[in-house]
């Protein structure tokens, strides 16, 4: 323990600094010291416990694990959300998707929107204030088997809503039953004009699905696959999807029956976009969450603690 009279000069410092807001110019005059004996004193009162700093951060972010998570990843951006025990994740991850957003998004900007959960809790979390002139695109086609809540086209007219910009209709499912049903489909203009919009947006914000988990699961039965298009499928492991996109465990994407089903941005496509952030919540989305991030597709994480201490366990 310093002597009595060091002590109290550390004190007197510190309330200088902290509590008045002095300079260590204006502090080293008052004490009659050098400014370089200010900031030695600063250093010590911290490291003695005089000084206790605590950061109180609304936003409830883990900024080591996300500096962890980008690096690893090699990530443009990443955003993890904190939790507490018994509280859910999504509203937190929503929250934090909404703040990224807001902070990535200029006047005559375009932003492309997929579906599911995750999105949703990101669009319920931006500012209603409107204003703002952007353009909302849907990534994927509606998808019948999920709640019609969380499809494309009627996240993206509400995130329109919210922003004060106008949005694009996509009006065909995200799957279909047959090749053909999806090339006369794709070859309806107003169709056709709508993804290849997206494909031009300049941002997007995503969800990422785990194979055989919810909506996901839900896809694939939606597809009426034969005995043999299930097996060949399946063979080719896949591990998640973003935008009904399947991919492996590598990342490679899954091509075949499901693949050529799909009204949707590619992966190859959402690649081309300047910044895509992708949205997951909850620890079963960690195989999903690792292929996504191999994909190469994503440029932003946007996640809770517990997942992102998983992502960077099983990596």
């Amino acid at each position: 323990m310093p002597p009595p009279r060091e002590r109290q000069l550390l004190v007197k410092a510190a309330r200088l600094y902290y509590e008045e807001g002095r300079s260590q110019h204006e502090i080293a005059g008052a004490l009659g010291v050098s400014r370089s004996s200010v900031s030695r004193m600063l250093t010590a009162a911290r490291e003695r416990g005089i000084v206790q700093i605590r950061i109180n951060d609304p936003t409830g972010r883990d900024l080591e694990l996300e500096g962890g998570l980008t690096e690893r990843f090699g990530l443009r951006d990443c955003r993890v959300a904190g939790s507490h025990s018994g509280e859910r994740p999504l509203p937190r991850v929503g929250d934090l998707g909404a703040r990224w957003l807001m902070e990535n998004l200029r006047p005559g900007r375009r932003i492309g929107v997929s579906w599911a959960h995750g999105v949703r809790a990101v669009v319920q979390h931006v500012p209603d204030e409107g204003g703002l002139d952007v353009e909302v695109l849907p990534l994927v086609g509606g998808l019948s088997s999920v709640d019609s809540a969380v499809t494309g086209e009627e996240l993206a007219r509400e995130l329109a809503g919210r922003l004060g910009g106008r949005f694009r209709r996509l009006p065909a499912p995200a799957l279909l039953t047959s090749v053909a049903g999806r090339d006369i489909l794709l070859a309806e203009p107003s169709i056709r004009d709508t993804l290849d919009a997206a494909r031009r947006a300049h941002v997007a914000v995503v969800g990422i699905g785990s194979f055989g988990v919810g909506s996901s699961a839900a896809l694939v039965r939606t597809l009426e696959l034969t005995d043999d298009e299930l097996e060949e499928f399946r063979a080719a492991a896949p591990v998640g999807e973003v935008c009904a996109r399947f991919f492996d465990a590598s990342g490679n994407p899954v091509p075949g029956p499901v693949d050529d089903r799909v009204l949707g941005i590619s992966l190859d496509g959402l690649a081309g976009i300047p910044a895509v952030a992708g949205v997951a919540a909850g620890l079963e989305k960690v195989a999903g969450v690792l292929g996504a991030l191999r994909t190469g597709v994503l440029d932003v994480l946007i996640c809770d603690r517990s997942l992102g201490r998983a992502l960077l366990e099983r990596d």
